[in-house]
């Protein structure tokens, strides 16, 4: 059997067609209204010239539009390439000349940003004032709500491209099939069990984790809520409105969820990971949800999920992220690197043979994390192979320092990174972002609390900083950036630290 993801809804609507499909803040779509909605889409795009093997660019705010967008690309064979819709026009034109889109479908927001690109043709989709030169939503209108007749579809064809750009900065665009997409959503696949009645999406939509997540609900024919925005008061009002008992946060929205008041007590499933998971996330989420069972997911866009660890205690390793998820593999390579095989892996990164080669060797996906693996096969990370600091031949992981220090009084963010210094190579520098009222810790400060590590993964340099960059999907540290910022306010002290 083909696993195709276009046949997910379709397979659904013929049992429970009036059940919600999804939820976007007042609105609701049921399987069925959506099923006719993707099998108009699909025509209207084919009449716009959409085939199977097409790249059709989605560039637009939260929508649920943007849902049958993708089952319609799904039908057609044709690749869905979502855009953020906070991209920047520089920016957007050149990710749109890498990916060469047949088609560009724009919201009203970013219409004329979209046409003023000259990068294939443009239509719009949702209310969208002035015209452009293809109505996608009156052709789809018009179009026939019959099911599109695509020959010789497969399940090895790419359904999606997901934008990534990685620690380079320059787009790369993960190609992923049907049967890879399917399999990382499957039921029983994931953590939920034969019980999940709703699932929470706090990913947006141009970001694999969106895209798992409404995967994920439907394969286990159920609804998925999403977001506009991953804030508190929105994902909680998400749960008492609908009583969904699954939601995965990252551990940074974990704690605007946590931090706000509000009944979160239908909540069976509640899953985190990403960056570090601390023990005191996990304790506070067991005090709100002590009904819930949380399990700690480690995945990649190019991989899907690779490893899981559920219900792990409040006195939590540092790093540790389980074992590998079935029907994947997970091992180390000799320095260390953690590297995962199996179905659910990326066809490649988009016309880009040579980072395809690197990242994937032999069937093997090479994460970029370091980590290691205890005798009961237990995975854990350590730091990132491009991340971590040589200082004075040592080579120091940043995310095993930022556990050690913990939580300091008066610090609201702390992220350490390595800094030029031409005795050492590099030398530890601990950036922090102060509470309102309160002086940065010395360096002594932060060495005290370190006496468990040796001495040479101790900061020698401390940086207030306004924040700390981070990516706006995961919330992991952009150290490259945070690296640039560091090195400005050190100078601007009047520390020579290059």
């Amino acid at each position: 059997m083909d696993l195709l993801i276009g046949s997910i809804v379709g397979s659904i609507t013929r049992r429970q067609s009036d059940v919600p499909a999804a939820t976007l803040g007042a609105e609701t779509i049921s399987f069925g209204e959506l099923d006719l909605s993707a099998n108009r889409l699909a025509h209207a795009l084919r009449d716009a010239g959409v085939e199977r093997g097409s790249v059709v660019a989605w560039w637009s705010r939260p929508a649920l539009d943007s849902l049958a967008g993708m089952l319609a690309c799904a039908r057609l064979g044709a690749v869905f390439a979502p855009l953020s819709p906070l991209v920047s026009d520089r920016d957007a034109r050149e990710v749109l000349e890498y990916i060469e889109p047949r088609l560009l479908v724009c919201d009203g927001a970013v219409l004329e940003a979209g046409a003023s690109l000259g990068i294939g043709a443009v239509a719009s989709i949702g209310p969208c004032n002035p015209s452009p030169a293809y109505d996608l939503e009156s052709a789809s209108a018009r179009s026939s709500g019959a099911s599109v007749d695509t020959p010789a579809l497969s399940d090895t064809d790419p359904h999606i491209l997901y934008l990534t750009s990685g620690s380079t900065g320059r787009p790369k665009g993960v190609l992923v099939s049907h049967r890879a997409s399917w399999l990382r959503s499957r039921p029983g696949g994931g953590s939920y069990g034969d019980d999940v009645r709703g699932v929470v999406c706090s990913f947006p939509l141009y970001h694999y984790g969106g895209w798992h997540y409404v995967l994920e609900a439907w394969l286990n024919r159920t609804t998925v809520h999403l977001v506009r925005r991953a804030d508190g008061p929105e994902l909680v009002s998400i749960v008492e409105r609908h009583r969904p008992n699954a939601m995965y946060c990252i551990p940074a929205v974990w704690e605007r969820v946590l931090a706000e008041p509000g009944n979160l007590g239908s909540i069976r499933y509640a899953d985190t990971g990403t960056s570090t998971v601390a023990g005191g996330l996990l304790e506070a989420i067991g005090r709100r949800m002590p009904h819930a069972r949380t399990t700690i997911l480690y995945g990649a866009t190019e991989s899907g999920r690779m490893s899981a660890l559920t219900q792990p205690g409040t006195d939590l390793a540092a790093g540790a992220v389980g074992r590998a998820v079935d029907p994947g593999r997970i091992d180390l390579a000799d320095d260390g690197e953690i590297v995962f095989s199996g179905p659910t892996l990326m066809d490649g990164y988009l016309r880009l043979p040579d980072e395809t080669a690197a990242a994937v060797e032999d069937g093997w996906y090479h994460t970029g994390d370091i980590g290691t693996c205890d005798e009961d096969g237990l995975i854990y990370i350590t730091g990132r192979k491009r991340e971590v600091i040589r200082s004075g031949g040592e080579t120091v992981s940043p995310v095993e320092v930022e556990v050690a220090l913990g939580a300091l009084p008066g610090v609201r963010e702390l992220a350490v990174v390595g800094v030029p210094d031409p005795r050492w190579g590099e030398v530890i520098c601990a950036a922090v972002v102060l509470n309102d009222g309160y002086a940065a810790p010395t360096v002594g400060d932060l060495r005290a609390r370190l006496r468990a590590l040796p001495s040479h993964k101790h900061p020698r340099l401390v940086a207030p900083v306004r924040d700390i960059p981070r990516t706006s999907a995961t919330g992991q540290v952009m150290r490259g950036q945070l690296r640039d910022v560091v090195l400005t306010e050190l100078r601007r002290a009047g520390v020579n630290a290059d």
